[in-house]
């Protein structure tokens, strides 16, 4: 080694700090293989066992819009970030999707879908379809009744775009479309400070409900609203006084709704975090929750999820700082795993997200027989 060389430390805090599998404990566990998507990790998608080794990895032809999923048929559901994606707005790339993919677990492409306006989450339905949403440009005369935000960052040529939900089926035909702007009134739904007013209100996740339910999580208003898919009716709405900046709404068996409750700008709240939550819809109450014993411990102030596993167990991701974890009903933590893997966003991206990132917008869990040609 030459005279007056220094290593320096690891510059990236989280490298500093433990990575990989991190908690394990066996009988407390659900066991089974996670499925992630690292948002600065190209298109690779990666799928670990319980002790944290690599299982399987796709690479796909581009970045991640947001998620992928296991499918019914063993195959890979891909939400793509799309290359020539509309552009909206400055920040509009963060969070676009658009390039869908089914993907063998060999990597053959076998199917896909394009649309250049969606953003944020995407289901794939148990018939084969594929459940998401898109940008708008919202009514003029709509776009004057919003309230809230920050005025000083709207846009000069005064388009606010909102949001549409629309299933499309194997053929790529659309065979339902809802439009939020027909329901709701911006007015009734104010920004929250600090936002900018160019997205209204931003639906950030969909899922759909046995009944026929359309889950919609609403990010820049905070709240979360049950659409009738029949009639296009909202059912019901769980506002602010419930949720914060969440995510990934899911209906449970019982009839309740978890998600992940980011915690930003939560009412009467100065220290933001986390925290795993399920409400019932019927009466506005919270059932369940998981907050980190120090609260602050866990907080992800952009993207997240919470999945009920089969034996009762949570599996949460802390997507901003790349962690994903699981606890009984109790709050007790049973498995963690901090994704090992750094990157920066590719430009211009880099420039709202700076430094090297492990975040992934959601993780799933797994059955062995669900992946059986592993």
């Amino acid at each position: 080694m030459p005279d007056g060389y220094r290593e320096l430390p690891n510059q990236i805090t989280l490298c500093r700090r433990r990575i990989g599998l991190t908690a394990y404990d066996p009988a407390g566990s659900a066991g089974g293989y996670t499925l992630f998507a690292r948002q600065t990790g190209g298109g690779v998608v990666d799928l670990i066992d319980i002790d944290g080794s690599t299982a399987h990895q796709w690479t796909l032809p581009v970045r991640p819009g947001r998620d992928a999923v296991i499918l019914a048929n063993g195959n890979l559901g891909y939400n793509g970030s799309h290359a020539t994606s509309a552009a909206l707005y400055p920040a509009w790339d963060l969070w676009h999707g658009g390039d869908f993919y089914e993907v063998t677990p060999d990597g053959e492409i076998v199917w896909r879908y394009e649309d250049i306006y969606h953003h944020h989450d995407a289901q794939w339905l148990p018939n084969g379809n594929l459940l998401y949403t898109v940008a708008a440009q919202l009514p003029a005369e709509k776009a004057a009744r919003i309230t809230g935000g920050d005025a000083a960052k709207d846009g000069k040529d005064g388009i606010v775009q909102s949001d549409i939900v629309r299933e499309v089926n194997r053929k790529g035909e659309v065979v339902w479309e809802w439009r939020i702007w027909d329901h709701l009134d911006p007015a009734d739904l104010p920004i929250h400070p600090n936002f900018d007013r160019r997205h209204w209100p931003m639906i950030n996740g969909v899922s759909e409900t046995r009944d026929g339910l359309v889950l919609m999580s609403l990010r820049t208003t905070s709240g979360v609203i049950a659409v009738d898919k029949t009639t296009g009716g909202i059912v019901w709405h769980a506002g602010p006084d419930i949720v914060a900046q969440q995510h990934t709404p899911i209906e449970m068996e019982g009839g309740t709704v978890l998600c992940f409750d980011n915690g930003n700008l939560r009412p009467g709240m100065s220290n933001p975090f986390s925290r795993a939550l399920e409400f019932d819809p019927n009466t506005m109450q919270i059932t369940w929750d998981y907050t980190d014993p120090t609260p602050i411990s866990f907080f992800s102030p952009f993207m997240g999820s919470a999945e009920r596993l089969w034996n009762g167990n949570t599996l949460i991701c802390e997507s901003a700082f790349g962690r994903l974890f699981e606890v009984t009903p109790d709050g007790t933590l049973v498995w963690e795993y901090l994704i090992p893997d750094f990157a920066e966003y590719p430009s211009p991206l880099n420039s709202f997200i700076t430094g090297a990132t492990n975040s992934c917008f959601r993780a799933h869990r797994y059955k062995a027989e669900q992946i059986a040609w592993l």
